[in-house]
């Protein structure tokens, strides 16, 4: 497939102020198709759900069609979509549903490479219900989440299983359908957090054998809205807290007040927009086109990426973390004799956008030895970066050479 950023990166009118946009890894900014689609449904008139009148109803159209959309970004079922302000919010709703059904006793496994999204929630949790709280650890020479250790940390007693499936400073994309296939043969659920991964590649939540797969639209040039895929079946045995009047079918039943309906209608122009990235599939479905394009979206940014990281560590003064097998485009990195935060506001003085500091991944940064002294500078590439982005930033970085 034809990938042309040049045309992609027209879309996009944030970037018309000449900065360079590595920051993606925090999130992305949003396309034209976007914010129209933002407008037109607040334009058109839009009432709550579930009336008798238009602006009603082109409200529940809205929320089907992003249910769809969303399903088939992720190969996942539109009966399993659960929508919410942010995957944080969802992962601390769905950890407190399912802990009410555990014992003392009862473990859970997490893993210090994930964002914090997907470990405090479960460990909180599991304390209140005292369930026992088993971790997956790092190679911190590689970055990698080596997947035999969790022979020995799952056991009859194990209820879930909670891994990500990128991380988003190392950008380690660990092997989720083993420690899945682990998981299951035990007994446990998954849940996985796809807020990093998504962005970067295509995704089939069936075959990473997610039971639950986390995902942000913000991190793929939507609005601020998450959603939690989950297989519907599973979805019905969940019992959450909720207002006696509110529905009490599946998906509706795990979310919480008003949808936010006009961002809902730009999560679905967002997929469609990663669905239209690189040259169209012939008479394929949404689905078909997203796997198409987000395949030409990963090995232009992976081969983007090369250059970013040979650059980067072909100079003495700056250290790279993590060797992965597999990973996002994204690196996490340090400079001699400068503080990362120093480093990071340098950049953006020549109009470079990064991010530093332990960036959520509490665990991980601590392992590394980095979180308490600034932790160390991310930049990461996404489908709108090029060349040079990457030019810029490394020229930057080399001159910060003592």
């Amino acid at each position: 497939m034809r990938y042309d950023v040049r045309k992609v990166r027209a879309g996009y009118p944030a970037l018309a102020d000449g900065y360079a946009y590595l920051d993606g890894a925090a999130g992305t900014q949003v396309p034209q198709s976007v914010i129209d689609a933002i407008v037109a449904a607040y334009r058109a008139g839009l009432g709550n759900q579930g009336g008798t009148f238009p602006a009603s109803g082109r409200s529940d159209a809205i929320v089907a069609e992003c249910r769809n959309a969303v399903a088939d970004l992720v190969g996942g079922d539109p009966a399993g979509v659960v929508l919410g302000p942010n995957m944080t919010t969802l992962t601390y709703r769905f950890a407190t549903t399912l802990a009410a059904d555990w014992a003392a006793g009862d473990e859970i496994v997490v893993s210090r490479l994930d964002h914090d999204a997907n470990l405090r929630p479960w460990v909180q949790a599991a304390q209140r219900a005292g369930a026992v709280v088993r971790w997956a650890e790092v190679d911190l020479s590689t970055g990698e989440l080596p997947v035999q250790q969790y022979d020995d940390l799952l056991t009859a007693r194990t209820r879930l299983v909670a891994v990500t499936a990128a991380s988003n400073i190392l950008g380690t994309r660990p092997d989720v359908a083993a420690i899945a296939a682990k998981a299951h043969a035990a007994g446990a659920l998954t849940y996985v957090d796809g807020v990093h991964a998504t962005p970067h590649g295509p995704v089939d939540v069936a075959a990473l054998g997610a039971d639950f797969y986390a995902t942000s639209a913000y991190k793929w040039s939507g609005p601020h809205v998450g959603a939690v895929v989950a297989d519907p079946a599973v979805l019905e045995t969940l019992r959450p807290a909720k207002l006696l009047p509110a529905p009490d079918e599946i998906p509706v039943r795990m979310e919480t007040g008003t949808a936010p309906l006009a961002d809902l209608a730009g999560v679905t122009a967002a997929v469609e927009h990663l669905a239209d990235l690189g040259s169209a599939v012939a008479g394929g479905t949404r689905r078909a086109r997203v796997l198409a394009s987000m395949a030409a979206v990963e090995s232009c940014e992976q081969e983007l990426f090369t250059t970013l990281l040979d650059g980067l560590d072909a100079m003495p003064h700056v250290t790279t973390y993590g060797r992965p097998a597999r990973r996002t485009a994204t690196v996490y990195f340090r400079v001699e004799g400068h503080h990362p935060r120093d480093v990071a506001t340098h950049l953006a003085a020549h109009r470079i956008n990064v991010w530093s500091g332990h960036s959520y991944a509490w665990e991980l940064t601590g392992a590394l030895g980095l979180r308490d002294g600034g932790g160390a500078v991310r930049a990461g590439l996404v489908h709108y970066n090029d060349r040079s982005d990457v030019d810029r930033l490394l020229d930057v970085v080399a001159g910060l050479a003592p």
